[in-house]
């Protein structure tokens, strides 16, 4: 390359490398690249229930997991101390690490990403460092934001792999110094911007997805000033075409908060990119219906292409035929491959698909423009539909290697902080400088650095608190020379075993499509698969609010039947694990309460708290059967909105109450004048106990439960979540709403209301519940290969989903500007006490409104209302768009409820 370009090696000021080991390592299973890492929790008495790598596949936990304790620790949301560190129980725990050989420790802690005083992480680690010299001390708070386990899952991966990383990163070095090049060396990382080698050796897991990002880094420097606007790149390779927006900051968007890796769920930041199968090589196949893909010849195609000799015929073949100008193999030998009604056909495939993801990824309906890299772009036309314009531009081809070379710095703080004595604006002021100052610290140079994005979210029930997250880039300082080298350690070794194939004890498809449940003699004997099925139906019955219920998922007629059930912000559940607060809270009620229960209820089917009612009944807590019901039958934001409320028999009934934080705060409420009341006393105490909490409600009667439960709502989760699971295993997603309508009682009872994309969220903090709306531009969602396929538009124009907590309404827009208009009657679709659920149209899952964000593909869900709650005019009161601060509308119903088929009744062996 120097003698070719005739580059004086002097004159190289860095070298920067894009590179798979890492990834590779962790997909591999490989033992010889990945070390056994111990775990310290800072966490007090929360989240003993859901032990480090629970949720892991079976043999790479055995493979990476070497220890765990649970320690002293952690934050509540507002900087308060849950507990201090203990210094002698960090001693006594590095004592048995020491004893076991592990050099990776991971030190997580509650809220450490928002711990800029205590700084109890960085306190652990330095004693975890004089205890065990030479050992690897990872902070969590360092590789992701919040989000406990999700952090805790990515910062144990790169612990795990931080030797190996070391040995690659010198691998690197040395050869670059051997060309005589003096300059550092560095490695891109996965939101497009620089790590120094130090850096990179110290978090080689953000190295991961790098790839995406540098061809969307080195489109932006081949279009130069063009860019000032949102532009969707399209790399088109042998076999895919990647396509993801880039944003006019430079950077590409992200995706979701949470991503997957080898079976593995974190949090740390990813490029949103689809893939589909288009390429280059790409098999072209004639017919009375063509087809293109998605097998591909690969880097097979100089060989097997028709137009390089070969017998294959592939879209670079139907390429050069179709231009004249091309100059790619022997034109000749493509002359008679196609017929000119094929070759339309040809172009009009390749163009529609790519139309359509593009159109996938847009963030707004408008158009913008499109920009074609890597070598498989000579297929792609030059006109398409949704692009304002089309740029293919000189060295397109090398754009991965470009972006690679020209990567920024940024750095990013994620915080919650407190609006009582400081405007929004003075806090993103400080927070704003904070970031630049990471970024400087990182290698940016000072006069570059500027604010590229910044993210304001109100947090529920924890008043004048908000969370900030806000990211600064700039160039890389070239003059600094303080991040070139890595630290060497004695103490780099990694396993010797290499682990074979993957043995996980999840079952196989065919076992889960032919899964029976395990129930005998009336009683239902949940397992993992039950609870996996139950938890996606329960997001889906929360209408968008409820909370996930994936951090209580990795837990889990003279009757007496208990509930209890959980309080709090979202923010705060993703953050402090589930620890005792929900038994403490029974434990306390039953001081005061005479009948002790003989059996427990969810609260709501909705969100996490529809497993609550199991892992109560559970043999390690309260030993009794759960219900196959709840007093909701979805979720709704206040405990007076519940079905034994409704009928009225009795004031109050939620009292006696207790509440529970689980560290040893207590809140009990013998008497009370109503039902409101206690929600107004709980909300109250529930801003000064950590925004989280758990409670215990008075028991009912076997006779009164009869009356006032909604029936066989764990039997219906069990079915939603089962369609869902079955739809993606038989790669059907495309009908999962109508299996899941099927479960439902049929269209007399569900329907879709809408299908299309997220064009606009807004959202808005009052009395303790985010209020906002949700905008969804009609959308044609499936994807279909041949255009001359595709279904006329049934959802054309807009709906809004103004929600309190939960979805409220699903009504009608005729156009993009009325959705500032008051809502009419006769344009609402759907409305509470009905059930309005938003899932994703790519996976099935549920999104709740915390999670609702531009550019999601979207099919709205209405299903109908227990006739609990229609029944009586006061049910639709309390839970209907009265209850929910929308008082101008009246209630329609949907359709008429159908009980749902209990599992019980069906696969009971009798």
């Amino acid at each position: 390359m120097f003698a070719a370009a005739n580059i004086n090696p002097n004159d190289v000021a860095s070298v920067t490398i894009g590179t798979t080991h890492f990834v590779n390592a962790v997909m591999e299973r490989d033992a010889n690249r990945l070390s056994k890492v111990a775990v310290i929790r800072l966490s007090g008495p929360f989240g003993k229930h859901a032990p480090p790598c629970v949720d892991w596949p079976d043999d790479m936990r055995e493979l990476i997991l070497g220890y765990y304790a649970l320690a002293k620790g952690g934050l509540e949301v507002d900087g308060s101390l849950i507990s201090d560190i203990d210094e002698a129980e960090i001693r006594s725990c590095c004592q048995e690490i020491k004893d076991s050989g592990i050099k990776s420790i991971v030190v997580n802690g509650v809220f450490s990403p928002i711990d800029t005083v205590e700084r109890q992480e960085e306190r652990a680690a330095k004693i975890i460092r004089d205890e065990i010299p030479g050992c690897d001390v990872v902070c969590s708070n360092e590789v992701a934001n919040l989000g406990f386990l999700e952090r805790e899952n990515a910062a144990v991966l790169n612990a795990s792999i931080l030797s190996f990383a070391r040995k690659t990163i010198r691998s690197f070095q040395e050869p670059v110094k051997k060309l005589g090049l003096e300059c550092p060396v560095f490695i891109t990382q996965n939101d497009g911007t620089l790590l120094s080698g130090e850096m990179a050796a110290r978090l080689p897991i953000r190295t991961f997805s790098s790839g995406p990002t540098n061809s969307m880094r080195g489109a932006a420097f081949l279009v130069g000033e063009e860019l000032n606007e949102a532009i969707m790149v399209v790399d088109i390779g042998g076999t895919t075409s990647d396509v993801g927006l880039l944003l006019a900051n430079g950077f590409p968007r992200q995706q979701a908060a949470y991503s997957d890796l080898a079976g593995v769920r974190m949090n740390f930041s990813c490029p949103d990119v689809k893939s589909i199968a288009l390429g280059g090589g790409s098999i072209v196949r004639k017919g009375d219906c063509m087809t293109i893909g998605p097998d591909s010849v690969g880097y097979k195609l100089i060989k097997e292409a028709v137009v390089f000799g070969g017998q294959v015929l592939t879209t670079t073949d139907c390429a050069v035929l179709s231009d004249p100008t091309m100059t790619v193999g022997n034109r000749d030998l493509v002359n008679r491959a196609l017929t000119d009604e094929e070759m339309v056909r040809f172009k009009s495939i390749v163009k529609h698909k790519l139309e359509k993801v593009i159109d996938i990824m847009k963030t707004s309906p408008g158009d913008v423009p499109v920009l074609l890299v890597g070598g498989g772009a000579i297929i792609a036309p030059d006109v398409l539909e949704g692009a304002s314009k089309v740029i293919k531009p000189k060295f397109a081809e090398v754009a991965n290697a470009i972006g690679a070379a020209t990567a920024r710095v940024s750095a990013v703080v994620d915080t919650v902080k407190s609006t009582e004595s400081k405007t929004t604006a003075q806090l993103l002021e400080e927070i704003s400088a904070e970031a630049v100052g990471k970024a400087v610290a990182a290698g940016a140079l000072a006069d570059s650095v500027t604010i590229a994005e910044i993210e304001t979210i109100p947090l529920q029930y924890i008043a004048n608190r908000s969370r900030f997250i806000v990211r600064a880039a700039g160039d890389f300082d070239y003059s600094r020379t303080d991040l070139a080298t890595i630290p060497a350690t004695s103490k780099d070794q990694t396993a010797k075993a290499k682990v074979e194939k993957a043995t996980s004890e999840f079952q196989s498809e065919a076992d889960l499509l032919a899964y029976r449940p395990d129930v005998r003699e009336r009683v239902w004997f949940v397992n993992e698969t039950d609870l996996g099925w139950i938890s996606t139906g329960c997001y889906i019955l929360g209408t968008g609010g409820g909370g996930s219920p994936y951090p209580d998922m990795i837990r889990l007629h003279d009757a007496s039947v208990g509930c209890g059930g959980g309080m709090g912000s979202p923010t705060v559940g993703i953050e402090k694990l589930p620890g005792d607060e929900m038994m403490e809270a029974q434990t306390e009620l039953y001081k005061i309460c005479e009948k002790r229960p003989t059996h427990m209820i969810a609260l709501e089917i909705g969100g996490g708290n529809g497993l609550q009612g199991m892992i109560l009944g559970a043999s390690l807590n309260m030993d009794i059967p759960c219900v196959d019901g709840d007093w909701m039958g979805r979720a709704y934001p206040e405990k007076n909105q519940t079905t034994p409320v409704v009928f009225n028999e009795r004031c109050p009934i939620w009292s006696p109450v207790a509440m529970s934080d689980g560290n040893g705060n207590v809140v009990l409420i013998p008497k009370a004048t109503s039902d409101l009341q206690v929600e107004r006393v709980l909300r109250a105490g529930l801003s000064q106990m950590g925004s989280q909490t758990g409670c215990a409600d008075s028991p009912v009667t076997g006779a009164e439960m009869k009356r006032w439960v909604v029936q066989h709502t764990i039997s219906l989760a069990w079915r939603i979540g089962r369609a869902v699971s079955r739809a993606r295993l038989t790669n059907r997603v495309d009908n999962v709403a109508e299996t899941i309508i099927h479960e439902c009682g049929g269209p007399q009872a569900a329907r879709v209301i809408w299908k299309g994309k997220i064009i606009g969220v807004e959202r808005t903090l009052r009395m303790g519940h985010v209020y906002g709306e949700c905008i969804i531009e009609g959308a044609d969602i499936v994807e279909r290969d041949d255009p001359s396929q595709e279904s006329q538009a049934q959802f054309k124009g807009y709906i809004k989903i103004p929600f309190k907590n939960e979805n409220i309404a699903a009504v009608k827009m005729a156009s993009i500007k009325d959705v500032l208009r008051t809502e009419k009657q006769e344009d609402v679709l759907a409305i509470v006490p009905d059930l309005i659920s938003v899932i994703d149209a790519q996976s099935g899952e549920a999104i709740g409104t915390p999670e609702y964000r531009y550019g999601l593909l979207v099919i709205v869900l209405g299903i109908a209302a227990s006739d609990k709650w229609t029944g009586t005019q006061r049910g639709i009161d309390i839970g209907g768009p009265k209850g929910l601060a929308m008082p101008h509308l009246e209630y329609e119903p949907l359709g008429k409820f159908v009980t749902p088929v209990s599992v019980i009744d069906e696969f009971d062996h009798k």
